[in-house]
């Protein structure tokens, strides 16, 4: 199962490249970052995954799903979710100077893949449980850690349109700012142009890190040699 990281992601690469990230480099390992993001219940719902008891399981295993189909799921939801990523703000406004339809669509585009991602990787859970009792308590462990993580990983992520306002307020000011200049003929749509790919360099780097764990998933999958 691969964690979602968000330092050294694309995700924070991309915003840093805008120069609104702010993520300086932490000290903590994953484990003390862990211990101090999970409550009381969450670390015994955590404990219980990681310390199962033991189990009769049939030999008739139940299939959910081959991992080739899976994958081919996996790749699905990707594609559409990116080709969403893509789409341009329906309704833009009049001047382009105002953020408030950029906001609404990144928070659609979050809420796409907030839905779609946790689907599949209830799915793939499910697939995992019925293939072999190692891989059973891996989707089990998954389940308590995107509950438990979910609050984090909300705030996080809620944080990443407030960052690109800041963003377009700047592009915006400099563009006002070079309207009169002598001998500048600034086009009227360039830096809002410029802003979209940025935004949409952004949500797929987005997609990819929510991806993250669901990819780890289906490789445990397809790595399994039990059946």
């Amino acid at each position: 199962m691969s964690r979602t990281v968000f330092n050294h992601s694309g995700l924070v690469r991309a915003l840093a490249d805008l120069a609104v990230a702010e993520t300086p480099e932490s000290k903590q390992s994953f484990a003390d970052k862990l211990g101090q993001w999970l409550g009381f219940s969450e670390a015994l719902s955590l404990y219980s995954a990681l310390n199962p008891g033991t189990e009769q399981t049939s030999p008739l295993r139940t299939r959910v799903g081959t991992s080739a189909e899976l994958r081919a799921a996996f790749e699905q939801v990707r594609n559409a979710l990116a080709d969403s990523a893509n789409t341009t703000v329906s309704e833009p406004g009049a001047d382009g100077a105002d953020f408030t339809p950029y906001h609404r669509h990144h928070l659609a585009r979050q809420r796409e893949m907030s839905a779609e991602i946790g689907l599949l990787r209830a799915s793939v859970r499910t697939a995992l449980a019925r293939r072999s009792p190692a891989l059973k308590r891996l989707a089990a462990l998954d389940a308590v850690m995107e509950q438990a993580l979910a609050a984090r990983e909300r705030n996080l992520l809620a944080s990443v349109p407030q960052r690109l306002s800041k963003r377009f307020q700047h592009l915006n000011a400099a563009h006002l700012a070079n309207v009169d200049a002598p001998g500048q003929a600034p086009q009227p749509d360039g830096w809002l142009a410029a802003y979209c790919a940025e935004m949409r360099t952004v949500l797929l780097a987005e997609l990819e890190l929510r991806l993250r764990p669901v990819d780890g998933l289906i490789a445990a999958l397809e790595n399994d040699m039990t059946g």
